[in-house]
């Protein structure tokens, strides 16, 4: 491959930009060999010609294909070089706001300048125990690798966290140490790896101040040591500190600061106990006000010292020790007030008697004060002959105060390193460790020091040591795949290193100049320049005698000579000295005792005094009594350590990049950046990969990724690896350009890109010829179209043209017609005009003639009619005129006759005969209207009485009520929510009864108003009456149903209110259970160990009987009441676990109490519904007068029926046991003859058993029908006195018995109740069915709404979507079909399984049988049968009871608990060993004995724990333990003799219920005991699932050829050679969750907690997956997303496959299928992001940015998620209220809830196996 092939059109380069560093162009003229230049078109459209040169053969840099940018390893990018570099970074970064990037070995961490929600728990636990190479980039995963090479490879470990000052490598170290602090957290309580967190405080006070480039900035460098034991938990800490910035304790430059802890101690100088410090504020000091402001904005100095303070108590620092340490800090800032007074001689200078800074310097340190003020300015000269005291300079005294301040500080600094390792150290053997090493990065400045030459230098060892061990990976990743190993030309800074630390080096020659009495910094410069001249790493600068350059593997850097001898001398004259160790403060005489002797473990640097170094040759005590070694030999010494640690660790390393200098969020400026890519060794990471063979693909992924290169002939072959170098044979000519490994292709850099190219190529090719062939059939399709129109409209136009003609023709025919017409209309109209005026004249005159006639008729006619009326009227007025005079003749003749009547009528009127039959009538109507009144007024008095009544029983209960409120409040104090509920419902009591009150005051109102209505109304007093009665009722019923509605809402409010508080509690009680159970095993762990290590050589073995749970469960037999057993977790408030066993007996006083009152105000409840029922059925009760004495007869029936009853289950159960007799005679070993004669014998029994059935059933039936004929002659009206008295029978001919007649009436009576128990077993069956049909017409409809709902959206969906959907639709099916066809295979080949084990037994037994067919003497078989029916008339008598002898206890824990295996009772009934150990207890009940019942449930209790412990890991020991415990306290709550409990039990099973002790308290430790159970159950099951889960769901390609490949980086390189192949299918996961179903439906747990488990497990699936989903790069993608909705589809079918969709398991796969979804929508529009936002309401609005920052396409022809298209979906997202945290909590348990299930198995029936040899026990 030629350079001309790769740098051709459309080929992106970068080329170099003197703002952006590197700038992105496009080639768009293709460049060919000779060119001068390069035709290129910037990102702007505008047009730049790049120049060549020639001579070098530079070209550009490639850019990479725009798949592979946002890498999360840069190594696996196809081009490896600065630009490409640094736009991966820019883009993740600014994009999608990663912050981490690997780079090979390295992370690269760039500081946000903002707080991330990414370190949280969550993410620390999601990081646990995964590959590096598999998750998103992380300090964590850094932290994780070092911690699984520790315990897998049994080596040491480092993490080295180097970076600039302000770039962040303080807080990444800190989170790598909250790492493991967290995964390898301490087993003992000394919780070291808090106190190493909370040193954090104390190293940031002494030790950090404010930069120009970091308000936090740390001054000296420090590696921490984290030890940890064999089982690889914390133990201990040491820590080791580097060069000490001690120059800043007396300088400071322009915006700096001191260290924070003298500004902290001067905002505190307020305080009482600092009063005598003498401190003021900072800006007074000397020491703390060179750099200008004194203050941090957002920092409070005083908050941050009380902090300090409360580190230093962690520690364990006493309080002397805190104040002596304040004391010489203030010391420190009062010497650098000194004011110091020259001579007149010029050559000494003096310090004041009265300087008050001195008095303070002196008083703080308890030093001698004129000692202190002579030695100040005065210094010892030593000869060999005598001793002079020489005056000092003002300078002179300046610098040794100044050196005399640092040394203090650094002693200081060193002491209270000391004093944290001594707290973090530990007395327990360390088998490992981890390093951290927190150290400052390549410093350059534009004055540098011997600071800087410091910082400098250890980064040269640091990078000649990373260079090192990256050559070392690169060499053994090729000799393990057997590349032949070329070397690398790799950047070798040892001479730059000699160049410092050789013989005669700069070190040297500056050690040897600070032993020259005259050396100054010009003098050393002038020897650098005479020796070092001829060197290629120094250079002496053009313009300056006084400085040199060398040139470090960063950059080049200018060293200024001046003060580097003065700063390496650290001189401090043994005379000040020697009065520091006279104070009379022992701290500060200590700090400075015994140098020479001293072997300080922290490393010192620039300005520290000690450091651990073995030196080979003794040294040689100086004449002036200074310091034995230099600042740089000390330094140096230190570095050589730390190298050789290192070295002797395997080393991880995280670069921090400071992203802008003025700290802003999310602000990247490329030439910082630069800069410190190239400092940091990052570029020279990416140099060597380069040199070798960079891109590596293992031949699977590479098939799959160029299968397209490929040809057919090819691909039919077998052999892949084959295939894929035949391609590259013919793809690359040149084979030096990729080697063929063992499992991996090895190419050069660009090679991938190349290959990329010709899969683009051969993508654009099949592109354009899809696009030629479409466009031309579009162009096809554009003609004909075309040619159909042209053809379309010339039809229509020689049509328009015919048609034009033809409507010619028509009007030219139409215009003669026109005129005919016209014409002859004209003519016709003139003729019509002279016809019609002749005709009207006609008849005008015709008219006239008539007329004349007519009105001669109408006068002769008038003149008739009134002649007729003059005449009538005539004749009328004469007949009036008579009939008028004989009516007043009729008048008075009536008048006379009346008056004579009236008179005799007055006359009688006045007779008192007649008055008496008028009033007899009202008085009647008097007398009944006063009955009506009086009956009104009894009605009212008694319904005032009932009013009355109501009220008095309402304040008796309010009274009755406040006296238990006070007795309660007096008793249960601390209670507040008892408390609060009954003054609630006190208020509510007092409302009623108001509310009482009031309603009678109206009724009495209205009473009052009907009484006056009635007086003044009587003539209507019985429509009033009906009125008050209908009133009266409806105020009765309004009453009642007011009284009734109110009490139901109380109830429901007040059920509503405890569930909530309930389910509250039951979480965090069993979150306490958990944390008691956690507890508990640490502390059998521990007891372990102190065995262990106690432990003589002799073996000794501890208590079993030590169990934690003994003294829970070791409570008196209280008989107490117990309501609602139902729930049965209810909570007890942590008050530590030490006093757990104290505490348990007063939580069940409290709990009994609580109890008592609930039960009390619930009886008070019942008896105010008994009298209210009672006041209603009173009236009901009174209407029933008559009372028959059929009673009394029916009574006696009863009696005898019941007798009979019992009767016939005598012979029922002897029936039922002959039959036993029989089938357990016909299986044992006995002679043929003996089994034929017991069978016809008990044969014979049976016969006439039947016989006498049938005869009796006879004689029922007869007296049946004879029973029924006198029922129907009682109803025709027979005398029922005469029948009882007379006993007359229908049939009394046939002379029947009364007592046969009331037998036969009881057999009727069990016939009817036969008969009507068939009828309701069939109609329960049939509701049953009905149900069941109902159910499964509800879960079609629910099918056919989510097919509807589906289809919907489809059609919603493009087309090219609907064929994608409608196929996963179909997959899903086939695959659910298939599913099903499975599990049915299963299911018959477990039956035929068990089918053939039955044939076996069968014939077995077959065979045995027939060897036993020996003859048996008739004594034997006599015995036998005598034997046998003892034993038949012994298990007759059984009632359900086992006992045993005290001593067999042990024996009986070990054989049913201890050593049973649960293969053991498989063929029994489930949860066997329960049923044995109640049928136990209840003998121990029967015969009331306390004691073993209390031994028997401790022993029992204790043996579950033992065996639960033993087998920790075992599902099935566990699941089997759960089912029994749970079923054992079923069995404790139905046959408790609760009746809450005993609702569904039969009447054998209530024979069975205890009888003298109440075990509510063992069934409250039952309960603890479960909930362990079932967390450990969870537990184990997570443990099992959790490794298969990222596989099966995530990874494992269900639909093949959906998941594209991706370059592999170093670490999937890495974690590959680790850890192999360990990958898991979705089948995988579903055979391991029916093999849980499986395990918990045979062992009989209960379905309700099932279904619990497997909430927990699918919640557990879901937030691992989605945990996962969220922190990789890889696997956020739109075929992923296909890939993983059609897993959660076969998980949903599992679930319905296991009838478990009511479980609300498939509700909490919610939030990943949301995911998946969120994978496959579009994600363009603003219609788009309202989708999103709409649909996925499960995930929070961090998770929804997460994934689509993440999502990646899996080829170039997939887009990204655009910047603004996130912008607006957290504008959409605004609103929510999300929680802050990204991930799930994938360790949270739901509280567990153990229903109460009755069983249907009567003790009676529980049948013994013998293979639990329990032959000890004997049945009751």
């Amino acid at each position: 491959m030629s350079t001309a092939q790769l740098y051709t059109k459309y080929t992106r380069v970068w080329i170099p930009d003197p703002d952006e560093v590197w700038r992105s162009a496009e080639i768009i003229k293709d460049y060919k060999e000779g060119d001068k230049s390069l035709h290129l078109k910037l990102e702007d459209e505008t047009l730049y010609e790049y120049p060549l040169d020639l001579q070098g053969n530079e070209l550009p840099f490639l850019r990479n294909p725009d798949i592979l940018v946002g890498e999360n390893d840069l190594t696996a990018l196809s081009y490896l070089h600065e630009p490409a570099v640094l736009h991966n970074l820019k883009v993740r970064f600014l994009e999608s706001n990663h912050i981490y990037t690997y780079c090979g070995i390295v992370l690269v961490a760039i500081n946000p300048y903002e707080q991330l929600p990414i370190y949280e728990q969550d993410v620390i636990y999601a990081y646990s125990g995964q590959n590096g190479g598999d998750m998103d980039p992380h300090i964590f995963a850094v932290a994780e690798e070092a911690y699984k090479q520790m315990a897998r490879d049994e080596k040491n470990q480092s993490i080295v966290v180097s970076g600039e000052s302000g770039a962040g490598k303080t807080v990444s170290a800190k989170y790598a140490m909250r790492f493991f602090a967290t995964v390898g957290g301490s087993a003992s309580e000394t919780n070291i790896e808090s106190k190493v967190l909370a040193s954090s405080p104390i190293m940031e006070a002494i030790g950090n101040a404010k930069t120009t480039r970091n308000d936090n900035s740390s001054r000296f460098g420090k590696y921490i040591q984290i030890g940890f034991d064999k089982r690889y938990h914390i133990i201990g800490a040491n820590m080791r500190t580097y060069l000490l910035e001690k120059s800043r304790v007396v300088f400071q430059a322009e915006d700096e600061r001191n260290y924070h802890i003298f500004y902290q101690l001067c905002a505190s100088a307020s305080l009482l106990e600092f009063k005598d410090l003498g401190l003021t504020c900072a800006e007074d000091f000397f020491y703390t006000s060179q750099g200008g402001d004194t203050s941090i904005d957002g920092v409070d100095d005083a908050d941050d010292f009380e902090k300090t303070r409360h580190a230093f108590t962690l520690l364990g620092v006493k309080e002397s020790h805190q104040t002596a340490i304040f004391r010489i800090i203030a010391a420190i800032l009062h010497l650098g007030n000194l004011e110091i007074q020259a001579e007149r001689d010029g050559e000494s200078c003096s310090v004041s008697d009265k300087d008050e800074h001195l008095n303070n310097f002196c008083g703080l340190l308890g030093v001698e004060h004129s000692q202190m003020q002579h030695w100040l300015c005065h210094r010892k000269l030593i000869t060999t002959a005598e001793t002079y005291v020489k005056n000092m300079s003002v300078q002179q005294v300046v610098n040794a105060r100044n050196a005399l301040a640092k040394h203090i500080y650094a002693q200081l600094f060193n002491w209270i390193v000391q004093h944290i390792n001594n707290a973090l150290h530990t007395t327990s053997k360390q088998h490992s460790f981890i390093g951290v090493l927190d150290i400052y990065g390549f410093e350059t400045f534009e004055v540098n020091s011997f600071e800087q030459f410091c910082i400098n230098y250890a980064n040269e060892k640091l990078q000649q040591q990373f260079n090192l061990h990256v050559f070392k990976l690169e060499q053994e990743e090729y000799m393990k795949e057997g590349i032949p190993w070329t070397l690398i030309d790799f950047y070798d800074n040892q001479p730059c290193i000699d160049l410092i630390e050789a013989k005669l080096g700069i070190l040297d020659l500056l050690d040897e100049e600070c032993k020259v009495p005259k050396g100054t910094d010009q003098t050393w410069a002038q020897k650098l320049y005479d020796h070092h001249a001829c060197s290629h790493h120094f250079q002496k600068p053009r313009m300056s005698n006084t400085s040199f350059i060398i040139l470090h593997f960063a950059d080049k850097v200018e060293y200024q000579s001046e003060g580097f001898l003065e700063k390496n001398r650290d001189t401090v004259y043994e005379e000040q000295i020697n009065i520091l160790k006279a104070s009379k403060y022992q701290m500060v005489a200590d700090l400075f005792q015994d140098e020479k002797d001293a072997a300080s473990t922290s490393s010192v640097g620039k300005g520290s005094s000690k450091i651990s170094v073995r030196s080979a040759r003794p040294v040689i005590k100086a004449a002036n009594k200074e310091h034995k070694k230099t600042v740089g030999h000390q330094f140096r010494n230190s570095l050589h350590l730390l190298m050789e640690t290192l070295n002797a660790t395997t080393p991880h390393y995280v670069r921090c990049i400071k992203p802008n200098d003025e700290k802003l969020p999310f602000k990247f400026d490329p030439k910082r950046a630069v800069q410190q890519l190239r400092a940091c060794g990052v570029l020279e990471t990416i140099r060597i990969s380069a040199a070798g063979f960079p891109s590596r693909w293992s031949y699977h992924d590479f098939f799959n990724r160029y299968r397209v290169l490929m040809k057919k002939r090819d691909l039919s072959k077998n052999d892949k690896k084959q295939i894929c170098q035949t391609l590259l044979e013919d793809l690359i000519k040149d084979p030096d350009k990729f080697q063929f490994g063992r499992t991996k292709i090895f190419f050069r850099a660009g090679q991938v890109a190349y290959l990329e190219k010709l899969r683009a190529d051969k993508f654009r090719a099949a592109t354009i010829m899809i696009q030629k062939t479409v466009r031309g059939w579009l162009q096809r399709v554009k003609y004909q179209r075309l040619r159909e129109a042209a053809v379309i409209i010339q039809r229509h136009t020689r049509g328009h043209l015919a048609r034009r003609l033809a409507e010619h023709l028509r009007r030219t025919r139409a215009a003669i017609i026109f005129q005919k017409q016209y014409r002859m209309l004209r003519i016709h109209r003139a003729f019509q005009r002279v016809r019609s005026a002749t005709i009207t004249i006609q008849a005008f005159a015709r008219g006239m003639f008539v007329r004349r006639i007519y009105h001669k008729i109408l006068l002769e006619h008038k003149a008739t009619i009134l002649q007729k009326y003059t005449r009538g009227w005539l004749a009328r007025t004469h007949f009036q005129r008579l009939r008028g005079a004989a009516l007043v003749l009729q008048c008075s003749y009536r008048r006379m006759k009346a008056k004579r009547e009236l008179k005799a009528l007055k006359i009688e009127a006045r007779s008192a005969q007649h008055l008496k039959k008028l009033n007899i009538g009202m008085e009647n109507k008097v007398v009944q209207l006063q009955r009506k009144i009086d009956e009104q007024n009894k009605e009212y008095k008694l319904l005032n009485e009932q009013l009355s009544t109501l009220a008095s029983a309402h304040s008796s209960e309010v009274e009755k009520l406040k006296k238990e409120l006070v007795q309660y409040q007096q008793s249960q104090q601390g209670d507040g929510n008892q408390l609060v509920s009954l003054q609630e419902e006190l208020e509510h009591l007092r409302l009623e009864l108001e509310k009482a009150h009031g309603e009678r005051k109206v009724v009495e109102d209205s009473y009052i108003k009907e009484k006056d209505l009635l007086r003044k109304r009587i003539a209507d007093l019985e429509e009033e009456n009906t009125l008050l009665k209908e009133e009266k009722e409806e105020l009765n019923s309004r009453i009642l149903c007011q009284s009734e509605d109110e009490f139901a809402q109380n109830t429901v409010e007040e059920n509503i209110q405890m569930k909530k508080e309930l389910e509250e509690e039951r979480s965090r009680y069993q979150n306490l259970v958990k944390e008691y159970s956690r507890l508990e095993q640490r502390y059998d762990n521990l007891r372990d160990e102190m065995t262990i290590i106690k432990q003589a050589p002799g073996h000794r073995r501890n208590p079993s009987n030590q169990s934690s749970l003994e003294s829970d469960s070791n409570y008196p037999s209280i008989s107490t009441s117990e309501i609602g057993d139902t729930e049965d977790v209810i909570q007890v408030e942590e008050v530590g676990m030490e006093k757990a066993a104290m505490d348990m007996t007063l939580f069940l006083k409290l709990q009994k109490r609580v109890r008592e009152l609930e039960q009390e105000r619930k009886k008070l409840q019942a008896q105010l519904e008994k009298k209210e029922q009672e006041s209603k059925k009173s009236q009901v009760i009174e209407t029933k007068t008559e009372v028959t004495s059929d009673h009394e007869d029916f009574a006696y029936n009863s009696l005898k029926r019941q007798e009979l009853e019992s009767e016939n289950k005598k012979l029922k159960n002897e029936l039922n046991e002959l039959r036993k007799a029989v089938a357990d005679r016909a299986t044992q070993n006995n002679s043929s003859n003996d089994i034929q004669e017991s069978y016809n014998l008990l044969l014979n029994q049976l016969k006439s058993a039947n016989e006498e059935l049938e005869v009796r059933k006879e004689e029922v039936l007869i007296l049946r029908t004879q029973i029924m004929k006198a029922a129907q002659q009682k109803e025709t009206g027979k005398n029922m006195e005469k029948i009882s008295t007379n006993a007359s029978w229908p049939n009394s001919d046939k002379h029947v018995d009364q007592e046969d007649a009331i037998e036969a009436y009881q057999g009727m009576c069990e016939t009817n109740r036969l008969l009507e128990a068939q009828l309701q077993d069939q109609r329960r069956e049939h509701e049953e069915e009905l149900e069941a049909l109902k159910n499964q017409v509800d879960e079609l409809q629910e099918e056919m709404e989510k097919q509807h709902q589906a289809f919907l959206q489809t059609l919603q969906l493009s087309p090219e979507v609907q064929v994608e959907f409608g196929l996963q639709q179909e997959i899903t099916r086939l695959t659910n079909e298939n599913l099903d066809l499975k599990e049915l295979l299963e299911k018959l080949e477990k039956n035929e399984r068990k089918m053939k084990k039955q044939l076996k037994i069968y014939m077995k037994r077959v065979q045995d049988f027939e060897a036993s067919q020996a003859p048996v003497p008739a004594e034997r078989r006599w015995h036998e049968r005598s034997m046998q029916s003892a034993v038949q008339r012994k298990e007759k008598d059984f009632q359900g009871m086992l006992e045993y002898h005290k001593e067999d206890e042990p024996l009986l824990i070990r054989n049913l608990i201890t050593d049973l295996k649960p293969q053991t009772v498989s063929a029994t009934v489930p949860c066997l060993p329960a049923y044995i150990l109640y049928m136990c207890i209840r003998h121990a009940d029967y015969i009331n004995d306390d004691q073993k019942v209390h031994s028997l449930l401790t022993s029992t209790i204790n043996g579950v724990k033992k065996v639960l412990k033993k087998h920790s890991e075992d599902f099935e020991m566990t699941s089997f333990w759960l089912a029994n415990t749970c079923r054992l306290l079923h069995c404790l709550k139905q046959y408790s003799g609760d009746v809450g409990f005993m609702t569904q039990n039969t009447a054998k099973q209530n024979e069975h219920c205890l009888k003298n002790f109440d075990l509510t308290e063992y069934r409250q430790v039952l309960s603890h005991l479960s909930i362990q159970i079932y967390q450990q159950l969870i537990k184990i099951a997570e443990a099992i699932l959790q490794p298969m889960i990222v596989s099966a769901v995530l990874e494992n390609e269900s639909i093949q050829g959906l998941s594209g490949v991706r370059p592999m980086s170093y670490r999937n390189r890495s974690s590959s050679m680790a850890n192999g192949d360990s990958s898991y299918t979705l089948d995988s996961v579903i055979r391991q969750l029916n093999t849980f179903h499986s395990i918990m439906s045979d062992h009989g747990l209960d379905p309700e907690i099932v279904q619990q488990v497997f909430k927990q497990l699918f919640y557990m699936i879901n937030a691992v997956a989605l945990n996962n989903l969220l922190l990789r790069k890889d696997v956020c993608s739109w075929s992923t997303g296909m890939q993983l909705r059609f897993n959660i589809s076969q998980l949903e079918e599992w679930l319905r496959g296991k009838n478990l969709q009511q479980s609300g398991a498939a509700q909490t796969l919610e939030p990943l299928i949301q995911a998946a979804q969120l994978l496959q929508l579009k994600k363009k529009t603003l219609e788009d992001a309202e989708a999103i936002c709409s649909l996925c309401t499960s995930l929070t609005t961090q998770q929804i940015v997460k994934i689509l920052n993440l999502y990646t396409p899996v080829n170039e022809f997939e887009e990204r998620v655009t910047v603004a298209f996130i912008r607006d979906i957290q504008m959409h997202l605004q609103e929510r209220n999300d929680p802050p945290q990204l991930l799930l909590d994938f360790k949270h348990m739901f509280p567990v809830m153990f229903p109460f299930n009755p069983s249907s198995i009567t003790m009676d029936l529980i049948h013994l196996p013998a293979s639990l040899n329990l032959e000890f026990l004997n049945r009751v």
